[in-house]
């Protein structure tokens, strides 16, 4: 099962719903009826019926079936000279007489066959200018509903007053597409569901290879900005009179659904919050105005909050930072609610061990997370503060200070948590901030995202902080190079590639988390078994989790490296090996040695001494953190000298590789690049630096009046 998608979360509320069906679904292009397809409609009826839904079938179909029954009696019933005579198109509506009757024969035997029952309702447009007409219209379909009965509904077209089916398009309705909108409106229906021949609505003829499927219609961008084929080969306006009726049910509150009749199960899908055919919603154009209608105004307003905020007081800023903590904690009941719900639904769907635990909001992480917001109010100002002092002549001062970087936009999977560590240090340094997390953490982000943005003043905007709600707006905003100023990708190795190739924009952060633990042939046997547990064990979702774990081959001897391994396995390890363990210990061989698991499995090779730990490491490392256990001091001192790692540490788990755990007070994420910031990126990574000079009318006129002194102040003041 997928998760429920944003733009369509609505459908949680459903419980009446109206289904067209359409010509061309209900019949094969010879004419006859699509068994099939009736069948698998009247199987996802049944099913929706089950679980509670209150179906209204609206369908099509009863003249192109009574046309091709009366041709087949025409003919029989025909002279051989009568045949050779042009043949005068039938009676459209002598068809829909004839073709009405077998129509629902064939709906009564397939309902009949579920063990449900159905009852036909032939309508005509003129019946609706009867206000005592709709009334009972409402009592008898309620009545039939409370008795698990499927109301189908169809056009009386023998009877019509209409010129004829295929023409006219006056009245109250003109087809069975209007009629279906008719009839979500007077019935009160939550959501309408358009049944055609093809996936949805296209930006042009579905035939067209360039033509593109629309998720959500949005009436101020697509209206009459769309090509339309050909009318359908059987019914009235096909694609034009869908989306007409579609657009008239959407402006009066009904959401509308246009998708394929022909895909297996896709009301239900429709149903699920699932992301098919095209969606008319009279709020979509809300969920696009900070997406594909406004990426650029959401950095633009991003930014001119930003400035704002960078005129306030220090003082002020951190009062800011302790409203947000003070927020996040009279709301952990409401945030935990919508995490849990969250976690619940990305269990159901089936997403790994690893992503859920990341997903997750342990007892007390709320608590924690404001703890570190007031760490990062009480640090010392970071903007503004002069960093290189520097008298260029006498009377002109060059100052060196730190400054925003601007505009960033963060990627993140999962992990709820960072949402609220990322948007405190943009606060904290004075930068705007637009927030992109996964799908499977849309609750939880949500919540989040709602609570910091209210603690934020009105003088500087709750723009400050944008929240991107769909993975189609992604791109939008790589584009935009000229606003954005720093992307910062958190999550998988896929993730971080992909955005690294398609932006201009520069991109901080680490594709892998392949972190290792060297233990020396002199290592405290005791001490590693501790510090090889807490990095492999405290938390294996963690990108400063242990993934390889490289022993001396002197330990192997001594009966070090049994010891290590089954007190892994003790604590539930899965444990692969390198080439040369694999065969020494008789274990499996590890798929790769540059592996990240993420889970509570891990790799271990055994290598001759202190260089070749390095060698391995830089071979098949990522740069992120890396440790050596030992008590040899001039060997460890190789090792964090060597080790081209953003971190390195001596005796001590790479869980410690955290912003939190560095004094940073959080962490933006961290970052294995060598340019601008490296390791856990605290509020100092997310400044830049700018000169400011204070002179006394010097001019250059080619040096020539003009003595520099080029003294460093920096200690002076």
């Amino acid at each position: 099962m997928e998760a429920l998608d944003s733009a369509r979360a609505f459908v949680k509320d459903v419980k009446r719903v109206v289904i067209k069906v359409g010509t061309a679904v209900v019949t094969r292009a010879d004419g006859r009826l699509a068994l099939g397809r009736l069948g698998s409609l009247c199987e996802q009826i049944h099913e929706l019926n089950m679980q509670g839904y209150e179906v209204i079938l609206v369908t099509s179909g009863a003249v192109g079936v009574g046309r091709q029954r009366l041709r087949y009696r025409r003919l029989v019933n025909s002279s051989f000279a009568d045949l050779q005579k042009p043949q005068v198109e039938l009676d459209g509506k002598a068809c829909a007489a004839v073709g009405q009757n077998g129509l629902m024969a064939l709906y009564d035997t397939l309902f009949s066959q579920l063990d449900m029952t159905s009852a036909q309702l032939l309508v005509t447009d003129n019946d609706f200018r009867d206000t005592e007409f709709r009334k009972q219209l409402n009592e008898t379909v309620v009545s039939l509903l409370s008795l698990k009965v499927v109301p189908i509904f169809n056009e009386n077209d023998a009877v019509s007053t209409r010129r004829a089916p295929y023409e006219d398009s006056s009245g109250i309705f003109w087809d069975n597409d209007s009629l279906a909108a008719l009839l979500a409106l007077e019935l009160k229906a939550d959501l309408l569901v358009l049944l055609s021949d093809v996936d949805g609505l296209y930006s042009g003829p579905p035939s067209d290879p360039h033509s593109e499927l629309i998720q959500t219609y949005i009436k101020e961008r697509h209206e009459g900005g769309i090509t339309f084929g050909d009318k359908s080969r059987v019914g009235r306006g096909g694609m034009t009179a869908k989306v007409k009726a579609a657009v008239h049910a959407a402006d009066a509150g009904i959401p509308v659904v246009i998708t394929s009749g022909f895909a297996a199960g896709n009301i239900i899908k429709v149903l699920n919050g699932q992301l098919v055919g095209t969606l008319f919603h009279r709020d979509a154009i809300k969920w696009v105005s900070q997406g594909q209608f406004g990426a650029r105004d959401m950095a633009v307003a991003a930014r001119e909050s930003s400035r704002r905020l960078q005129a306030m007081p220090s003082e002020e800023r951190s009062k800011i930072l302790l409203d947000v903590a003070d927020a996040l904690e009279a709301s952990e009941k409401l945030i935990i609610a919508e995490n849990e719900a969250d976690v619940s639904e990305a269990q159901l769907a089936g997403y790994d061990k690893s992503l859920i635990s990341r997903l997750a909001l342990k007892p007390g992480k709320v608590s924690s997370l404001a703890n570190s917001i007031r760490v990062l109010a009480n640090m010392e100002e970071p903007v503004g503060r002069v960093l290189k002092r520097t008298e260029l002549s006498e009377g002109f001062i060059l100052e060196k200070m730190s400054s925003p970087l601007g505009v960033l936009l963060i990627i993140f999977e999962s992990r709820p948590d960072a949402l609220v560590q990322i948007a405190s240090l943009a606060i904290r340094s004075g930068n705007g901030l637009l927030l992109k997390g996964g799908k499977e953490a849309r609750r939880s982000n949500a919540i989040l995202h709602k609570i910091i943005t209210s603690a934020i003043p009105k003088n500087i905007g709750e723009r400050l902080i944008g929240l991107v709600t769909s993975r189609d707006e992604i791109p939008e905003l790589l584009k935009l190079d000229d606003v954005i100023d720093l992307v910062i990708p958190r999550g998988s190795n896929k993730l971080v590639s992909q955005i690294k190739a398609s932006t201009k924009i520069p991109v901080l952060g680490h594709a892998d988390g392949i972190c290792h633990v060297y233990v020396d042939k002199s290592a405290n046997i005791d001490m590693a078994k501790q510090i090889v547990l807490d990095a492999k064990t405290d938390y294996p979702a963690a990108c400063n989790a242990m993934e390889t774990l490289l022993v001396h081959k002197d330990l192997a001897q001594t009966g070090g490296l049994n010891e290590l391994i089954v007190e892994l396995q003790i604590k539930g390890v899965t444990i692969f090996g390198g080439p040369r363990a694999s065969s020494l210990l008789n274990i499996p061989e590890a798929r790769s040695l540059h592996h990240e698991y993420s889970s509570l499995s891990c790799t271990v090779e055994v290598v001759d001494d202190v260089n070749a730990a390095i060698d391995h490491i830089h071979e098949h490392g990522s740069g992120h953190t890396d440790c050596i256990i030992t008590e040899d001091r001039e060997v460890a001192d190789v090792f964090l000298r060597l080790v081209d790692s953003a971190a390195v540490f001596h005796n001590a788990s790479t869980r410690f590789s955290d912003g939190f755990r560095f004094g940073l007070g959080a962490e933006v994420g961290i970052s294995t690049s060598r340019i601008h910031a490296r390791g856990p990126v605290g509020v100092e990574g997310l400044l830049t630096t700018r000169w400011l000079a204070r002179g006394s009318g010097q001019v250059v006129n080619g040096d020539k009046d003009i003595v520099y002194t080029h003294k460093d102040l920096s200690l002076q003041s």
